[in-house]
């Protein structure tokens, strides 16, 4: 059996074409059912639905032998020694700072002010504030980031932005972008060695379905 780990909503939506393209097809609609494991068109293969973050755990345990998250969540958390053998260019967005469209961050940071920063990836915040010299207190946030700045608790965030329409419903522009972030496919590494054949089938059915590949 080979267990594949997927998040709900876009990653689940925007890897169904790349399984398809290996012959397999998730035969329940996640939004639908209540089920946690999800049988397919290959009695061989299965979907295990977890949180986006704990798909690189999963992996890395042998709870599921592939997995498909962003590559935030793999910087954030660390690889852990996981196999990462595809970009899979999907899921796109950026992870960038925010604030209010009121609020003069380029100021602010030019005058050296400590600026309080509200985020779920405090590593990669910590890691770009430092780098440019500029001192920040981070606060631990797990969603709903806009709010942050609106209420006073927090002068800029630091999230994933995609079409940045949430960003501008709620009064916040974009000042700087971090990084760029798409899914990968991450893989087991004892999985690897011991179900090679299927594992590899897969792993190229998705390299040859990946969009603009």
């Amino acid at each position: 059996m080979i267990t594949l780990a997927l998040s709900k909503g876009r990653i689940f939506e925007e890897t169904m074409p790349l399984l398809a393209a290996a012959g397999i097809e998730v035969t329940e609609d996640p939004e639908k059912s209540r089920k946690l494991i999800l049988a397919t068109t290959r009695p061989d293969v299965r979907v295990v639905l977890v949180r986006a973050s704990d798909v690189p755990t999963y992996v890395q345990y042998g709870g599921a032998d592939l997995g498909v998250t962003g590559s935030d969540v793999l910087l954030e958390h660390g690889n852990q020694g996981l196999y990462q053998p595809l970009d899979l260019r999907i899921a796109a967005c950026r992870l960038s700072v925010a604030v209010r469209a009121d609020y003069d961050y380029a100021s602010a940071v030019k005058q050296g002010s400590r600026l309080r920063v509200a985020t779920k990836y405090v590593g990669l915040a910590r890691d770009f504030f430092a780098s440019k010299g500029v001192h920040v207190d981070l606060i631990k946030l797990y969603g709903s980031m806009e709010l942050a700045p609106l209420t006073g608790l927090a002068d800029a965030i630091v999230d994933l932005v995609s079409t940045g329409n949430t960003l501008r419903a709620n009064h916040l522009v974009e000042v700087e972008r971090i990084m760029d972030i798409s899914a990968r496919l991450v893989v087991n590494q004892a999985a690897l060695k011991l179900k090679r054949e299927p594992i590899r089938r897969i792993i190229d059915a998705f390299a040859s379905a990946i969009p603009g590949s």
